[in-house]
C-alpha cells in the first residue's frame, strides 16, 4: 500500500517526490524514510496527529530545515540542498501555522510585496518614476487585486491586515503566496482556528484556486471534513513514518490508520 520509489519516478506527471527522507534531531527522529509523491495539477492531503512529522516534511519541502538524509526533487531538480529563496524562486510557496502577515500594512499591500517578487525594475526606474515602472506597478495592483478576491476577501484590500477577523487573516497568507504564481502551494494547517462553516467556504476557495490556476497543492489539516472533501489523495503519518496512503474512501476503511488517528468510533463526510 506504501510507496513505491521506482513507480513514482516513472509517473511523469509527479511534480514533486520526496524519497528516503529523515529527519533527526539528535536521539528524536521526527521523520524516519518518508518516501512519497504529488501528482501535478492535485490537491493532496498529508495527514496525522500532533507530533507525526507533518509540519517538518513542509518545513523541507521548502527549505527552511535540511533533512539528515534523503531526497527532494520538484520538477526533476533537488531542492533539499537549496535555500529557502531559491526554492520560492523555482515555484514553491508555503503558509504557516502561525500567521505571518505584515499586520500594519493594507491587505492590499500586503499581496502586493508578495507581486513584487514576480515583476523587473529596478531601483533607478523607481526613483525616475519611468513608464516600465509605472507600468509594472499598475500590473501588480491589478493581479493583487484579483488574488484578493479569488479568496473571497476583495472587499478587505484597504483594510489593515491585522484588523482583518482571523479567518480572513488566514485567506490573506493564501492570498500572499498566489502572488508568487507558485507552481506548488504548501498549506500548513489552513482551517486551524475557523468555525465550520469558515472552514467550509474556505475548502470551496482552495478548489477554485486550483481549476483556476493549475496549481498544485499540498494540505495538511486537522479539520477532516475539509481533508476529506477537498483532497483527492491523502498520506497518512504516526510517528514519522507513513503508515496510510489512498483516496478518501480508501483511508477511511483504512484499519491501521483508524486505529492510529481517525478513531474507530467516528465517521466522515
Amino acid at each position: 500500500m506504501l510507496c513505491n520509489w521506482k513507480a513514482m519516478c516513472v509517473n511523469r506527471e509527479n511534480i514533486l517526490a520526496l524519497r528516503g527522507l529523515t529527519m533527526k534531531y539528535k536521539s528524536v527522529v521526527a521523520v524516519d524514510n518518508l518516501s512519497f509523491a504529488v501528482e501535478k495539477g492535485s490537491i493532496c492531503g498529508l495527514i496525522g496527529t500532533n507530533g507525526a512529522g507533518k509540519s517538518t516534511v513542509v518545513n523541507m519541502i521548502s527549505g527552511s530545515s535540511k533533512p539528515t538524509s534523503g531526497e527532494i526533487i520538484f520538477k526533476g531538480a533537488r531542492l533539499d540542498k537549496l535555500s529557502p529563496d531559491r526554492i520560492a524562486g523555482l515555484g514553491v510557496a508555503r503558509t504557516f501555522q502561525n500567521l505571518r502577515i505584515f499586520g500594519k500594512l493594507s491587505a492590499l499591500d500586503n499581496v502586493r510585496i508578495a507581486a513584487q517578487a514576480r515583476h523587473s525594475y529596478n531601483f533607478a526606474q523607481m526613483a525616475l518614476g519611468t513608464p516600465h515602472y509605472r507600468s509594472q506597478e499598475r500590473a501588480i495592483t491589478e493581479s493583487a487585486q484579483r488574488i484578493l478576491h479569488r479568496m473571497g476577501i476583495g472587499h478587505y484590500a484597504e483594510a489593515e491586515a491585522g484588523s482583518l477577523p482571523y479567518g480572513h487573516q488566514r485567506r490573506l497568507e493564501i492570498a500572499r503566496c498566489l502572488a508568487l504564481e507558485p507552481e506548488l502551494l504548501l498549506l500548513d494547517e489552513p482551517a486551524a482556528g475557523m468555525n465550520p462553516n469558515e472552514s467550509v467556504s474556505l475548502a470551496r476557495d482552495i478548489r477554485r484556486v486550483r481549476e483556476e490556476t493549475g496549481t498544485t497543492i499540498l494540505l495538511i489539516e486537522h479539520d477532516m471534513s475539509v481533508v476529506m472533501s477537498l483532497c483527492e489523495y491523502i498520506y497518512v503519518m504516526d510517528f514519522g513514518i507513513l503508515i496510510g496512503e489512498g483516496d478518501p474512501d480508501t483511508i477511511r476503511r483504512d484499519p491501521e490508520v483508524i486505529r492510529a488517528y481517525l478513531g474507530a468510533e467516528r465517521e466522515y463526510a
